[in-house]
């Protein structure tokens, strides 16, 4: 979850430069606390609870020169977000420094090994068993990089972990079930959790697996496996535009993102999609064969789009369920011969996902990742891949990854099932231009304005409208603070309608397709215990009697149209929080990339 920078240059005066730059593209993966080292002839610390900015204004004015450095934004989970608990920590003499994302699950018994042979705890983190670990090794005469691979054979857990010492212009990091990316410039080298940290400097990557370390100089990069034996790597080109990951002139992330929807859609859809002739041909798909049932493992609003494809799949012919990730069993799921059990991850680094694909493989189903990122750990690991290319998300809360999985998922169901035809891709092809008559003509904000103050917020649909509905209650709770449920429409009678009263606004989703009269029936019930509707339709002329409010949306057939359904939902949660002033794209407690379980 948390964030971590490394950098090491053939030039001075550029490191803490480099490091503070890094740590602002990465403040999407945890903004609790942040802090930064500098190698010079000692280790010179800066570290603060808050934002990236908090540590700006604790960084002296004055240049900061050093011979490389490392940084970190931390989401927390050892310890609450303070001073003391920010990274990077250092042994007892700040000889050496660490900054680690993930968890180390035997963490407790090492520091009491460590207490007891004398090192002194500061804080209250797990990762501060590592610069102690390092220490013990030197002071039992191993050099720096044995001393670092000696303390990291030591570690069980989830950790991408990265180390400098003082007067040493070198970084030393290794990564087990964590991300860990290193950056190949002209001028320096780079190591990060993602790509957004150093983008601006560099497109060449190089990818670390699980088990391996990295040395990283100004002469260069050098990969070994845990035994120290030197490993070939590949340098990979990453196709982002540093713009890419700004703001653009919009106000937050989120924005910029919800609008970048429709270019997002048609980079999903290119070169996949012949509209004339109705095929859908995903060529990382080509060698795909699919003989018994799909099964979808996913988290939190990826899940919500696994709801979706499986139904796609179910329409078409094809047995396909879908699975929260940290509740996915192979033991007690049936897999049969020739299952096809695909990861939804917008990072490929999800740590339930990951986990749940593992045990697919070693269970010998074939397994399929749906990815934003390329290199990730879901892509590498994976029988195969497929990319939904909606290009860098910043804002913590998904919108145009989540619209470019569903399309994904589309594309998938036709390839899988074997059924396509031209109706369907014609409705594909249109939708980044439907997409974008939402986003020009959407009274969202207006609706906003109506219920900013409502008690709560429920969301109901049917069939495809049924997944879209949990996504847009998951958009309001995670940026707005407020509580908000989604249903299935008809499980709204069954317990839940209890909660409604005048303040508890009804988001219902009603679309052509849809058994419109059994969802206007739901809409009836909740109508009678005086409950504003915003109804978010196709069909106007059917619901807006019914209706409060009317979010109108372009037809494009039962399928689709839940998906343009969704872009007003995403604006109507984004507007309630702006008009809140919530911190829409870091929502308190949190983060981007969720690399622990």
């Amino acid at each position: 979850m948390c964030g971590i920078i490394g950098y090491t240059g053939s030039g001075t005066g550029d490191v803490l430069d480099v490091l503070m730059t890094g740590l602002s593209g990465l403040e999407y993966r945890g903004y609790d606390s942040a802090g930064v080292a500098v190698a010079n002839s000692s280790l010179e610390v800066y570290k603060r609870e808050g934002e990236v900015s908090a540590l700006e204004n604790a960084v002296p004015d004055s240049d900061l020169d050093g011979l490389a450095g490392i940084g970190h934004t931390r989401w927390s989970t050892h310890g609450p977000p303070t001073d003391a608990n920010a990274h990077p920590h250092t042994d007892d003499d700040g000889r050496v420094a660490v900054v680690h994302n993930g968890i180390i699950e035997n963490y407790q018994a090492l520091r009491r090994e460590l207490e007891a042979d004398g090192y002194t705890f500061t804080s209250d983190t797990d990762t501060e068993v590592v610069p102690h670990l390092i220490r013990s090794a030197l002071d039992s005469g191993a050099d720096r990089e044995t001393a670092f691979r000696q303390a990291v054979q030591r570690l069980e857990g989830s950790y991408a972990v990265a180390t400098v010492f003082n007067g040493s212009e070198t970084v030393y990091a290794a990564r087990n079930e964590s991300p860990l990316v290193l950056g190949i410039g002209e001028d320096g080298h780079y190591l990060a959790s993602d790509v957004p940290a150093f983008i601006e400097f560099t497109d060449r990557v190089v990818y670390l697996e699980d088990g391996q370390f990295a040395r990283v100089n100004p002469s260069g990069i050098v990969v070994t496996d845990d035994q120290g034996a030197i490993v070939e790597t590949a340098v990979e080109t990453v196709d982002w535009d540093p713009e890419d990951a700004g703001k653009s002139g919009y106000d937050h992330y989120m924005l910029k993102e919800i609008h970048e929807q429709p270019t997002a859609i048609r980079k999903c859809l290119r070169e996949r999609v012949t509209e004339l002739e109705g095929s859908i041909d995903v060529a990382e798909l080509a060698d795909l064969e699919v003989e018994g049932p799909v099964q979808f493992v996913a988290c939190g609003t990826s899940y919500h789009a696994a709801l979706y494809g499986a139904r796609l799949l179910r329409e078409r012919g094809v047995p396909a369920q879908s699975f929260l990730a940290s509740e996915y069993d192979v033991d007690a799921v049936p897999l049969p011969e020739g299952s096809l059990v695909v990861g939804v991850t917008q990072s490929g680094e999800t740590a339930d996902t990951m986990s749940a694909l593992r045990a697919a493989n070693r269970a010998g189903a074939t397994t399929l990742a749906l990815t934003n990122v390329v290199g990730s750990s879901a892509a590498r690991e994976c029988d195969h891949v497929m990319y939904i290319r909606a290009g860098p998300e910043i804002g913590v809360a998904a919108t145009k990854t989540f619209v470019s999985q569903q399309v994904a998922l589309a594309m998938l169901s036709s390839v899988v099932s074997g059924r396509g035809s031209q109706e369907f891709a014609q409705q594909l092809r249109a939708l980044p231009d439907q997409i974008q008559q939402v986003l020009d003509e959407s009274t969202a904000r207006e609706v906003a304005a109506a219920y900013e103050d409502a008690d709560a917020y429920f969301f109901i649909g049917r069939g495809y409208n049924a997944p879209v509905a949990l996504e847009g209650a998951l958009k309001m709770k995670e940026i707005t603070y407020n509580h908000a449920e989604g249903f299935a429409a008809g499980e709204l009678k069954h317990g839940p309608l209890a909660l409604v009263t005048d303040s508890t606004p009804v988001f219902a989703l009603v679309t052509e397709g849809d058994d419109v009269s059994k969802t206007l029936g739901n809409v009836k019930e909740v109508e009678a215990r005086d409950a504003p509707i915003v109804a978010v339709t196709d069909i106007p002329d059917q619901v807006s009697a019914y209706a409060d409010h009317v979010l109108e949306v372009p037809s494009s057939g039962p399928r689709f149209t839940p998906i343009l359904a969704n872009i007003q939902l995403q604006l109507v949660a984004y507007w309630i929080a702006n008009r809140l002033d919530r911190s829409i794209d870091k929502p308190r407690n949190l983060a981007k990339s969720v690399t622990v379980k």
